[in-house]
Order: C-alpha cells, then sequence, then structure tokens
C-alpha cells in the first residue's frame, strides 16, 4: 500500500517536470528528495522561462529599432542651415561690442540662433553687459545697417542643392521655417530662387500666425498646416544647425536631423534624431525616403 501512494507521489511529479511541447519523462524517487529535485527543476525551469522572455523582448526591441518612420513631408531652417548668414551675424557683433571694448563669447552664439531678432537682441546686450548701454532696439538697428550689405552675398550650404533637388524630383513636398522676417528673408535669398521656388510655402519670424518663437513649436506647427494636406507631425522630418530649433521640432512632435556648427558643444546636440557634419551626409533612406541615385547613398 505504501508503494503505491509512492507511485502516486511520484506520478504527480513527473507531471511537473514535463513541460509543454515535450516528452513527458517519469522519474522515480523517495519522496522527500524527489521534492527537492522537483523545487530544484522548478528553479531551472523558471530561469530558462525568463531566458526566453529576456530573447523575445531583444528581438521586439531589435525589429522596432529597424521600422523607418513613415516621412511624408520635410521642413528645413534657413539661417546656417541652407544658406550660409550665421557667419554675417557673428561679423557684425564683433564690431558692435568693439566699441564697447568687449570680444564675442562664442559660448553665447547657441542661445542667439534660430530665434527672433528682438528676442535675440534681448539675450545679447544682458549677456554681454552691455543692456545699461545699448536697448535691444538700439542693437537691432545698428546691426541692421550692417547686415543688409552682407546677406545678398551669402552662400548655399554643402550639399543643399542636392538634397532639395532631389526630395523636389520625388514629389516629397517642402518648405521653410525661419526667425528670419521677411525682408531679410528676401535679401538672404535674393540670389538662391532657384533653391526656395521648390519649397512649397516658406513661414518666416513674422508671420502673424507664429505667436512665438523658437523653442516654442509654432513656426513648425504652422508650417505644416500649410501643406495641402492634413499633415501629421510625427511624418515630419526637420533640418535644423540651431539648439533652440532642435528643441522647437520636438515640442512640435516632429523628428528632427541637425547639421550643427563644428563650433558647437555636444551638449547642445543630444536632443536630435541625427547628427550630421553635413548635408551631404544625409542618407533618405534612413528615414523612408526616396534612396539618391549617385554613388555617395
Amino acid at each position: 500500500m505504501r508503494r503505491l501512494q509512492t507511485e502516486e507521489d511520484e506520478e504527480e511529479e513527473s507531471t511537473e517536470l514535463a513541460m509543454p511541447g515535450e516528452t513527458r519523462a517519469r522519474v522515480l524517487l523517495p519522496s522527500k528528495p524527489g521534492r527537492k529535485r522537483r523545487r530544484a527543476f522548478k528553479s531551472k525551469s523558471h530561469d530558462r522561462a525568463h531566458q526566453i522572455s529576456t530573447m523575445a523582448t531583444a528581438a521586439a526591441a531589435s525589429l522596432y529599432s529597424s521600422v523607418k518612420p513613415s516621412i511624408t513631408h520635410v521642413v528645413f531652417d534657413m539661417d546656417g542651415l541652407l544658406l550660409d548668414t550665421e557667419i554675417f551675424y557673428s561679423e557684425v557683433q564683433e564690431k558692435i561690442l568693439a566699441r564697447f571694448g568687449k570680444t564675442f563669447d562664442w559660448s553665447l552664439k547657441p542661445k542667439l540662433m534660430g530665434r527672433k531678432a528682438i528676442e535675440s537682441a534681448k539675450i545679447f546686450v544682458e549677456e554681454m553687459g552691455i543692456a545699461d548701454q545699448l536697448t535691444p532696439e538700439g542693437f537691432l538697428e545698428e546691426r541692421e545697417g550692417m547686415l543688409q550689405h552682407m546677406f545678398p552675398d551669402c552662400k548655399e550650404m554643402p550639399g543643399v542643392k542636392r538634397l532639395i533637388t532631389h526630395l523636389h524630383a520625388n514629389g516629397v513636398p517642402m518648405a521653410v521655417a525661419t526667425g528670419s522676417h521677411k525682408r531679410h528673408f528676401a535679401l538672404k535669398t535674393q540670389n538662391h530662387g532657384n533653391i526656395f521656388a521648390m519649397m512649397h510655402h516658406v513661414v518666416t519670424g513674422d508671420d502673424p500666425e507664429v505667436k512665438k518663437g523658437k523653442p516654442s513649436p509654432d513656426c513648425f506647427l504652422v508650417a505644416a498646416r500649410r501643406f495641402e494636406t492634413n499633415v501629421d507631425p510625427s511624418n515630419v522630418l526637420v533640418f535644423e544647425d540651431a539648439p533652440v530649433g532642435v528643441a522647437a521640432a520636438k515640442n512640435a512632435g516632429m523628428y528632427v536631423v541637425m547639421v550643427p556648427d563644428p563650433k558647437l558643444d555636444a551638449s547642445y546636440q543630444k536632443d536630435a534624431d541625427e547628427v550630421l557634419t553635413s548635408l551631404l551626409d544625409f542618407n533618405p533612406s534612413n528615414w523612408g525616403l526616396p534612396p539618391f541615385q549617385d554613388a555617395k547613398n
């Protein structure tokens, strides 16, 4: 009778040992040692299940990371990204500061880039310690006299014509969202009409619908609304060079590729989805856009 009871115990134990999808094995063991063995096996079974779960999670993460975003529209910043104008701003700032016996601190540059003119002017005079001698409005007036003669000579940044021509040829709608006001936009682009003619529209810093400058998302959201179709922000890829521009794009719920000035500290680049040294390095295929047909990509 005791033997029958032992076999029943062992049968129960053999059921514990059988895992789903595996051949059931009957192991005859004394009652107490069997319980210890069963507990040990359960521990191994748990470890194995955990390992399988971990592998599945890793596989899912890998699959997710390989999925390209569905980019349908592109929005470009202008200054320092499409046109090399930032050099003019720095030159003029140096000249103005020289009157006060000061030199421009380049570490201030990231705070000025991409903002509306009056916002940058306020930051400039305060940070450089000349606010008691020069108002933001006075700074802009003095700066304007010099910049308007410089802007028509600005050059396109490397890779601009190649990328914009490629996207336009493949039917990808594009727009510009810049902090520059209309008058400066006209001066800067007067010798680059062929490039900007391929844009669906342009949103400038003095646009009445742009209530706040970058890092507010206003300019990018306005740009998205003005495309012919109702565009989801998550389908928009923004190109920026300024930290506040990157923040504005992310605040708008868009993806952003950053092409920063080489002197910009890496800490300002961490929020971008991709960072490039030049637009020549951009690979459209990484974003689900039509690939270049030339050898570079």
